[in-house]
Order: C-alpha cells, then sequence, then structure tokens
C-alpha cells in the first residue's frame, strides 16, 4: 500500500505540473488517494506518508484554468460515474464524501484535529468550505448542498434542484454536514460548526428527506445516517442530536430482513448488512468501536 500511495501520488503531482485536471479516482475516499488517506491516518498518524498525502490535498484545492475557465482543483472532465459523458460536457464539480471533495475536507480536518499539520492545510480546509457556502442552498431554515455542479451552473451560478435529495453519506447533506463540523473543529471556527450541525439536524427532522432514503446501508441508508448522527452528536453544541436516534432505530430494525432479501442479500460492508450491524453494534455499545473499521467513511 505505501508502495501504490507513493506512485500514485507522484502520479498526481506530475499532473498538476502539467495543469491538467484529474479523475475522480485520483483524489476521492472510496478510490483515491484521500481513502488511502483515511487508512494512513488510522494506521501510521504521525508518519512520513500522511503528510505527503496532506500535501498534495492541499494543492488539489488550489484553482485550475481549464479552457479559459477558472475551476477549483478537483474539478473533473469526467461525469459522477467516472466516466466521460456527453452529459457532463464541461465535466464536473463533486461535492461528495464517496467521490468529491467531501472526503478530502473530512480528512484535512480529522489530521488537524489529531495534531497532524502540513503548510496550506488550514487555507485550504477554508478554502473548501468557501466553495461549499457559496453553493449552500436552502436558506438559514434547511440548508442543504447540490450532489455536483456542472459547467453551465458554475459559470451562470445557478443550480437547478429545488429541493435537497436524500441525505446521505456517499452524496447529501449528512456527510457533508459532518465533514464542515469537523472542519470547525480544526480551525476553531464556532459559527461554522452550529451551521453544520443545524444542516444536519434540519436533513433529520425533514420528513422529504427522510422519505428519500429507502436502504439500511451506511452508504446511503439509516445505517449510515444514524453512525453519522451519533458521531456528530459525540462534538456537538447542538444538544438535539439524541432525539433523533430513536426514529432511526427503529428504521433500520423495522423489516430488516425483508430490505437486505430485496437488495439482492449483499453482505458487504459498505452496502450491506455487514455495516448495518457494525453500525448497530457501535450505537448498542455507545463507544468508539475499537477496530475503528468506521476509518474509511472519514466522520470520526
Amino acid at each position: 500500500m505505501a508502495t501504490s500511495t507513493r506512485r500514485r501520488l507522484q502520479h498526481a503531482h506530475a499532473r498538476i505540473d502539467r495543469g491538467q485536471l484529474p479523475a475522480l479516482a485520483e483524489f476521492d475516499a472510496i478510490r483515491g488517494l484521500t481513502g488511502l488517506g483515511a487508512h494512513l491516518l488510522r494506521s501510521d498518524p504521525h508518519g512520513d506518508l500522511l503528510r505527503a498525502v496532506l500535501n498534495y490535498l492541499v494543492r488539489l484545492t488550489e484553482p485550475i484554468t481549464d479552457r479559459g475557465e477558472s475551476v477549483p482543483g478537483w474539478w473533473t472532465r469526467q461525469a459522477p460515474s467516472g466516466r466521460h459523458s456527453e452529459s457532463f460536457p464541461g465535466g464536473h464539480g463533486n461535492n461528495g464524501m464517496a467521490h468529491g471533495v467531501g472526503g478530502p475536507l473530512a480528512l484535512l480536518a480529522l489530521a488537524m484535529v489529531n495534531g497532524v499539520k502540513v503548510a496550506g492545510q488550514t487555507k485550504a480546509i477554508k478554502r473548501i468550505c468557501a466553495w461549499l457556502d457559496r453553493w449552500r442552498q436552502g436558506g438559514k431554515t434547511r440548508p442543504w448542498w447540490p450532489y455536483w455542479l456542472t459547467l453551465t451552473q458554475l459559470s451562470t451560478r445557478t443550480h437547478a434542484l429545488s429541493g435537497p435529495s436524500r441525505p446521505s453519506w456517499c452524496y447529501g447533506t449528512a456527510g457533508l454536514a459532518r465533514a464542515q463540523q469537523l472542519a470547525a473543529l480544526a480551525t476553531g471556527d464556532t459559527s461554522q460548526q452550529r451551521m453544520a450541525e443545524h444542516a444536519l439536524l434540519s436533513a433529520m427532522t425533514d420528513p422529504r428527506q427522510l422519505a428519500a432514503t429507502t436502504d439500511l446501508s451506511l452508504c446511503h441508508g439509516y445505517a449510515g445516517l444514524m453512525h453519522i448522527l451519533r458521531c456528530a452528536d459525540a462534538d456537538a453544541i447542538t444538544p438535539q442530536f439524541a432525539a433523533c436516534v430513536p426514529w432511526l432505530l427503529n428504521s433500520v430494525l423495522s423489516g430488516t430482513t425483508e430490505r437486505l432479501a430485496a437488495s439482492g442479500g449483499d453482505v458487504g460492508l459498505l452496502e450491506g448488512a455487514a455495516g448495518i450491524a457494525l453500525a448497530l453494534h457501535a450505537l448498542r455499545t455507545d463507544a468508539p468501536p475499537p477496530s475503528g473499521w468506521d476509518a474509511f467513511l472519514l466522520i470520526r
């Protein structure tokens, strides 16, 4: 893994030096250097290789001029699928935790909270937060973020959606709100922390957003929402989080067998039964998992 990480860092820096845009798989949490950084933060938090990943993520946040347009450094010419698509002729800027800039934000923040710092880290955190502030929707009542932005939307400073989609970990308000809460904890920004916690609480009490959640998984289901809520509650200055847990727990427990069967019997960690069971176990023990199994989610 160390050899692979060094090789991927070398390629990523060379790509930045050429002024080219990244592929999602270069930097994201599922396939890229952010995910490798999550492993390093857990396994070797004070090693040079984690610092090298953080230095790369700092560079990733710096703007790039592509075809005469200034775009964020994480902008990609790919579609959210990771492939080229005529539906995204200018590429897109991905906001998600799984495949977008939410993952790098969470890793930069978690590293700083744990005392791991590199030059430009605070500036990079604030640069990402400024981007998310710019695209925050819903006013002060129910803040939410679009999953991604197209080049047309970036140029016109408008977004087409009239309301939020499901508030999942992979994409949506829950994961992004936790990432921004962690960023606020890292930088000591109480105002941002209150905003992020309000966004998470609003999503967990919005019938429309909860109705859009239709499965049980960590990735985009009730187990993920429950686990995010518990992690956020441990750091929160907003007191109402605990009251949301029973409803989410009941949503996980009710009809578990039928829903797992409907998903094809997936037993995996991210989208299947193993992840659901681990989230339930963490709730039952009411303590951080000694194994650190949830490190890959970048929410603790």
